[in-house]
């Protein structure tokens, strides 16, 4: 019996050890994403034996466990996720989560879930923004991002947008944002050069405790591109074809010939001569005035301005395995303009190659080439006299032939004086420039990433771009500006301008989890540097115009350009996180910039952040709050830095010109001179910023709302400032003066109805932004800016930043609207005098006559003039916002998406010049709406009479509400059956019809409301022979392979 017991007992221990050691087994197994990518930094807890480890770079894990315990899979940006150990095998899957908070957003070297964020930062919805094709991402992304404003110069084929970030933080300096392109930093960016079919995502970082990562060019806010990378998986190939027409939204009404010609014999009232208006329209047999009632108009508008076909073409392949990915694309755009003889076109290609390298190792590699090219020119761009723009003469041309001229067939109408009016046939001039402007731009960065402990990474990047644009300008004999009038006669020149900028930066992260704890290092160091060259050369009066630019030699030669230059910068970036239970957040950051624009001894700049957040929805009382899903609190400060002046502003310049020469025996030699004063105390502006944040879901996060207020100053601005003139020199930089921007942003994202068949879901955002001035250079309390858009109004004064007001208000007159016959004595004779007690308008009192312009008189001392100048408008808008809808019923899918811009003006120098002549030429068209001028029987208009203009000064007649709600796109697509389509080989088709710009609402007389001719923080709003935008119709497929 003992023996019996004995030999049991040893059974059961055996059975028991074999079943410790069967359950202490170890499991491993492979982490994938929710599209087969194998996920690195996964954390793995045992909830049983607290043991813990992460995933490695190709998604694989081992960890101790027994069956039956219990796993918990976690990442940032992916749900959560637990199994009970069935095997020793376990591959999971983890899904992305869904919604605003737990959407992964990219930061500064890396990236987060935006529950976890600390800072302010705004992710675009790419889905939104591809709905309808676009040439550029910009053109799409006004709207969509609280406190983004976009405007543009003109609507040209290819020219560029003007983007600020929360206001304007410097005065005479660029207020761009920094873009990072896959990780890389790009000042002055080319937005055409990326195709927005190949961007994964875009994050706009906002606050300073965000941007200071980025330190010396992050004041003004950092864009973050990220474009797409290959996928683990087969093949997939997918093609994007569209085909659209554009038009002109809006065309000015002129006078008819009758209109036109009434006009003219009222502003020129003389018989003795062959160029007056009684001889050129009233002396041919049968013309009559009423002959011009029913005469056949001629529309220049309608002759220049054409439907233009828009064509967009990508096909990518993208695919890979679990240690190899690829992607591969290319694009063709083609564009034409609007306005006859313009036109854009882009071949780009690109490639992103992912590899790992064993367990620990991996490398990467992306390149993209573009070229392009832009043929027209730009209707604002003049000679310093309004009479050389585009729109002078689409507008200005007479609408009807006059006595023996042919102004349908030649360049020229001889009956307008050609001495300082350079209006020309607009068709033939647009038809025979030739302006074409080319660019090829290679960007191409690699890295290696080695995971040297779990959590523990250090990568290694570079990149280089290489830009290199040539510019050509023809003129031959049938344009403005080489007609035979011109002293240069047909004339031509060639510039070409390359830039290479290199970049390295070496990243060290450092990522763990101590129970509740998580915290997160990261040091950076950068280095980078560009270069770049500026060469060209023209030539006049060219005997051979036949040859183009081949016969520049044959023709006057003249002085060619020829520079060069280049910065370097060093950077040293340190960061830490912390996160307490995914409650209580901290981050810090610092960065040291080193820029060589600088003297030694103001190099370096230093730029600190902080900020912290709670998410207070994870506290125990709140989530007994039915209707709130989530809730985070957020405060942020920072500096950030802006060192963009020129490369060598800092250094005084002397230079050795051509026109620069001291005789020496009646002999002229070259010599030296003195041509910029620099400033060796030079150093970086700096924008502080503080902002408080606060982010709600409710309803399970069907509704998301985000709310932001910030203020920042910008103080030691780089201000080009006045000098003295005894020192002998115009200007130079100087830090002086400061800059406030303060203001308030709301997002609001809704899901208002989520059934099977019907979802229709809401975006809505607005910021509110005002600015000041609070300091300028020692002494002066305010700056005055001209604009050259004529050379008679060069030296009048059109802007105006004065300390405790805003950047850039409108200056002037205000306008008093026009003499009446109240104002006046009557002399009994047909003559007029104005009453003393009447102020004048800046004309002798003795030629004002009843129906001039008048002006208030500020003063009191009955004398316009410019001490009666007064801020008399505002182009920065009150708010700004926009309103996307998506609905979605089975297989269609339709987007409306509205934009709007409130209280901004916009100072319409069309007016002065087309409402009423205000440069007083001959023969000049005018607008339809001067047909209700002042006259003895029509004293009731506000319109001042024919020949009643009296300049001195910009008015606030010429100031408009630019405020607009705009339809700025619609975009209906269906998805045919995925059945169907397999049978063919084709995974997914989705066609599509969209439309761009469809309708504005405004009262805004011009041909557009979001218009600024002359971009610049001191300068917006200012209208003068813009480019015309255009809404653009689309039919489109989208095919995936």
């Amino acid at each position: 019996m003992k023996g019996y017991l004995q030999r049991l007992l040893l059974l059961l221990t055996v059975v028991l050890l074999t079943n410790t050691v069967i359950n202490a087994q170890t499991v491993s197994g492979t982490i994938f994403d929710d599209s087969g990518n194998p996920l690195s930094g996964v954390s793995v807890l045992n909830k049983k034996t607290n043991a813990g480890t992460a995933s490695g770079i190709d998604g694989t894990y081992k960890i101790a466990a027994s069956l039956g315990d219990s796993l918990i899979y976690t990442s940032v940006g992916y749900k959560r996720n637990g199994i009970k150990v069935a095997s020793f095998t376990q591959n999971i899957v983890l899904a992305s989560e869904v919604g605003t908070l737990s959407d992964v957003v990219v930061v500064g070297y890396g990236t987060q879930r935006k529950g976890d964020v600390t800072v302010s930062i705004d992710k675009v919805n790419m889905g939104d923004l591809n709905k309808a094709p676009v040439r550029s991402f910009d053109e799409a992304l006004a709207g969509r991002v609280a406190g983004v404003q976009i405007t543009s110069s003109t609507g040209q084929p290819g020219a560029g947008t003007d983007i600020v970030i929360r206001g304007n933080n410097s005065i005479t300096q660029a207020n761009s944002p920094l873009y990072i392109i896959d990780g890389f930093p790009v000042e002055g960016a080319d937005n055409n050069l990326i195709n927005p079919a190949d961007i994964e995502s875009i994050e706009v970082l906002k606050d300073a405790s965000a941007t200071a990562i980025y330190g010396s060019r992050g004041a003004n806010g950092v864009i973050m591109i990220t474009t797409k990378k290959g996928k683990a998986g087969p093949p997939v190939v997918q093609l994007n074809a569209s085909y659209g027409l554009q038009k002109v939204t809006k065309t000015m009404e002129m006078m008819s010939p009758y209109d036109f010609v009434v006009q003219q014999l009222e502003r020129d009232t003389t018989t003795n001569n062959t160029s007056n208006p009684t001889y050129v329209y009233l002396t041919r047999p049968g013309r009559t005035l009423d002959y011009y009632k029913t005469a056949k108009a001629i529309d220049w508008q309608n002759q220049v301005l054409r439907t233009a076909p828009m064509q967009d073409y990508t096909l990518s392949l993208t695919g890979g395995s679990q240690n190899t990915k690829y992607a591969i694309s290319g694009n063709l755009l083609n564009q034409d303009g609007i306005i006859i003889n313009s036109n854009y076109s882009r071949y780009q290609g690109r490639m992103s190659l992912d590899q790992n390298i064993g367990k620990k190792f991996r490398a990467g590699l992306n390149t993209n080439y573009t070229f392009t090219k832009q043929t027209g020119i730009a209707p604002s761009q003049s000679t310093n006299s309004a009479t050389t723009n585009i729109m002078y003469s689409v507008w200005g041309y007479r609408p009807i032939e006059g006595y023996e001229v042919d102004i349908l067939n030649e360049l020229f109408d001889e009956d307008v004086p050609g001495a300082n009016d350079y209006r020309v046939n607009p068709v033939l001039n647009l038809n025979n420039l030739h302006r074409l402007q080319k660019i090829k731009n290679l960007y191409a960065n690699a890295y290696i990433e080695y995971n040297i402990l779990p959590g523990l990474k250090f990568r290694t990047s570079g990149g280089i771009t290489s830009y290199n644009r040539t510019s050509e300008a023809f003129n031959n004999s049938n344009t403005q500006y080489g007609n035979i009038r011109q002293s240069n006669k047909v004339n031509g020149g060639i510039d070409f301008f390359e830039r290479n900028t290199w970049i390295n930066e070496n990243v060290l992260s450092y990522n763990k989890r101590f129970g509740s704890h998580n915290i997160g290092l990261t040091g950076v160091v950068s280095m980078q540097a560009s270069n770049y060259n500026v060469y060209g050369i023209s030539a006049t009066q060219l005997p051979n115009e036949s040859l183009g630019l081949s016969g520049l030699d044959e023709g006057t030669v003249q002085a060619p350009t020829a520079y060069t230059s280049d910065w370097a910068m060093r950077s040293y970036v340190g960061r830490f996180n912390y996160n307490f239970k995914s409650l209580y957040y901290f981050t810090a950051s610092f960065r040291a910039d080193g820029s060589s624009r600088f003297f030694p001894g103001h190099r370096w700049g230093y730029f600190p952040a902080l900020s912290g957040a709670w998410r207070f929805y994870n506290e125990g009382f709140f989530r007994n709050l039915g209707f709130l899903s989530d809730g985070k609190l957020r405060l942020g400060w920072g500096q950030n830095g802006n060192n963009r002046v020129g490369d060598f502003d800092a250094y005084s310049t002397i230079t050795l010109p051509i026109s620069m020469s001291y005789p020496i025996n009646n002999v002229p030699y070259r010599g030296a001179g003195p041509t910029a004063i620099g400033n060796p105390e030079l150093k970086w502006e700096t924008t502080e910023e503080t902002n408080i944040g606060l982010d709600l879901g409710f309803l399970n996060n069907d509704i998301t709302l985000t709310t932001e207020v910030y203020r920042k100053n910008t103080k030691d601005l780089l201000l080009r400032a006045d000098l003295a003139p005894s020192t002998g020199y115009a200007s130079a930089f100087k830090n002086i003066g400061s800059v406030q921007n303060e203001g308030l942003e709301f997002t609001l994202n809704t899901k208002n109805i989520n059934k099977k068949n019907f979802q229709w879901s809401t975006s809505f955002n607005i910021a509110f932004n005002r600015n000041k001035v609070l300091g300028l250079n020692e002494g002066q309390n305010f700056m005055l800016t001209n604009i050259r858009w004529d050379n008679n109004w060069q030296n009048v004064p059109a802007y105006i930043a004065k300390v405790g007001q805003p950047i850039g208000q409108m200056y002037g007159f205000v306008s008093d609207g026009v003499y009446q016959l109240s104002d006046f004595v009557d002399n009994g004779n047909g003559t007029y005098t104005l009453k003393a007690d009447v102020p004048n308008n800046g004309n002798s009192r003795a030629n004002i006559k009843p129906g001039d312009i008048k002006y208030k008189d500020l003063n009191g001392d009955k004398i316009i003039n410019s001490a009666d100048y007064t801020v008399i408008g505002n182009g920065s808008p009150k708010h700004q916002g926009g309103f996307n809808n998506n609905f979605n019923y089975k297989n269609f899918d339709l987007n409306i998406f509205f934009q709007w811009s409130y209280g901004n003006d916009v100072l319409n120098v069309n007016r002065l010049m087309f409402e009423g002549n205000g440069l007083n030429k001959s023969f000049l068209n005018q607008f339809a709406s001067y047909n209700d001028r002042w006259s003895m029987t029509n004293q009731e208009s506000i319109n001042f009479r024919t020949n009643g203009f009296f300049g001195g000064g910009y008015s606030s007649r010429y100031v408009e509400d630019a405020s607009y709600l705009r339809l700025k796109t619609v975009s209906l697509g269906y998805n045919l059956s995925k059945a169907a389509l397999l049978k063919a080989g084709i995974k997914a088709a989705r066609i599509f019809a969209s439309g761009q710009n469809l309708i504005t609402w405004t009262k805004y007389t011009g041909m557009d409301p979001e218009v600024n001719t002359y971009m610049s923080a001191l300068t917006p709003g200012f209208d003068w022979s813009a480019y015309p935008r255009a809404r653009t119709l689309t039919l489109g497929i989208n095919l995936t392979f």
